[in-house]
């Protein structure tokens, strides 16, 4: 088994045909068809149906598909990964984000690798931290940075920082003390990322804590974004959840009004690629900003407590990257 038929094999399972392979390898029609038939004898097993003019997986297929995409995409990286030590600049990364990105670090990221790579491509994608795990998991995100809790099989997961998530409301009778699950239920509700629903990993930390105590919470008013809900909740239609680092920006609206859980809740960011997977080295350096960026606020600015960064996560990520 090789490199070069396992790379015609993923590609003619990526584009349902032969020639397809063939064109994407630059190679002939026959030649693709050689290298998927020698895979098929060495193990005895037929990898695709040939019916029609789309090419169809067996079972066999489908079993050596993601292990032949991983064998693949790690050969294509270690080829990056040199060509990057013989000073080429060049290229385009993707990264995912999570929801608040622009409040913890996105702005900041991004001029400080542009200064540093002027010539690579730097693509962000993500609105929930959900949608960036079937991103990476599906191998259209090379990494991603979420919050926390998230589906982590088929993952390598390693935090970077705790943000309180605080809760918040016009009525500053509502958060004069710490907020109980018992206090959020029995007032109007408006929460964002009506997308991903409970899906959302905040989403579903404030849901469990009310199921715990025998209790629903049910929105009465669910948006996309952030802002809306914030504009809503200035408007006295609820109250809702924000994190720590949202507060402190600039746009955070001075009339809404916030406060600590009885018992503190906390979104917990973190780095996630594909198991067994490896960084290129700019993808690695974007990481290694973010985190940089992480440690400043959380200790740069005078109040550690507000942010705090969780031990060990980059340490065990440098052993395994």
């Amino acid at each position: 088994m090789t490199i070069t038929q396992l790379r015609a094999f993923v590609y003619a399972a990526e584009h349902g045909s032969f020639t397809s392979a063939a064109t994407r390898l630059g190679v002939s029609q026959p030649t693709i068809s050689a290298l998927i038939r020698k895979l098929e004898e060495h193990h005895e097993l037929p990898l695709f149906i040939r019916t029609g003019r789309k090419l169809a997986l067996t079972a066999a297929g489908s079993e050596l598909l993601g292990w032949a995409r991983q064998i693949v995409e790690t050969a294509e990286l270690a080829d990056e990964a040199l060509v990057e030590l013989r000073g080429i600049q060049r290229g385009s990364i993707s990264l995912g984000v999570l929801r608040n990105a622009n409040f913890y670090f996105l702005p900041d990221m991004v001029e400080r690798f542009h200064r540093r790579r002027p010539n690579v491509n730097l693509r962000l994608f993500g609105q929930n931290s959900f949608e960036v795990v079937e991103g990476v998991r599906n191998g259209q995100l090379e990494a991603g940075i979420v919050v926390l809790p998230v589906p982590d099989e088929e993952l390598e997961v390693f935090p970077l920082v705790q943000d309180e998530v605080l809760w918040a409301s016009i009525h500053p009778e509502r958060v004069a003390a710490p907020v109980s699950i018992e206090q959020i239920v029995s007032n109007p509700v408006v929460l964002y990322d009506a997308s991903y629903s409970w899906n959302d990993p905040t989403r579903r930390q404030l849901s469990e804590r009310a199921q715990e105590r025998g209790l629903r919470l049910q929105p009465r008013l669910e948006v996309e974004y952030l802002e809306a809900a914030l504009e809503l909740v200035k408007r006295g239609l609820g109250d809702t959840m924000v994190s720590r680092a949202v507060t402190q920006n600039v746009n955070f609206p001075p009339e809404i009004h916030v406060a600590s859980f009885d018992t503190p809740l906390y979104d917990t960011i973190a780095v996630i690629r594909r198991r067994n997977s490896v960084y290129s080295p700019a993808i690695r350096e974007l990481i290694d900003i973010v985190n940089d960026i992480l440690k400043e606020r959380a200790y740069g600015n005078g109040r550690p407590g507000r942010t705090n960064l969780v031990q060990g996560g980059r340490e065990g990520e440098d052993e395994r990257a």
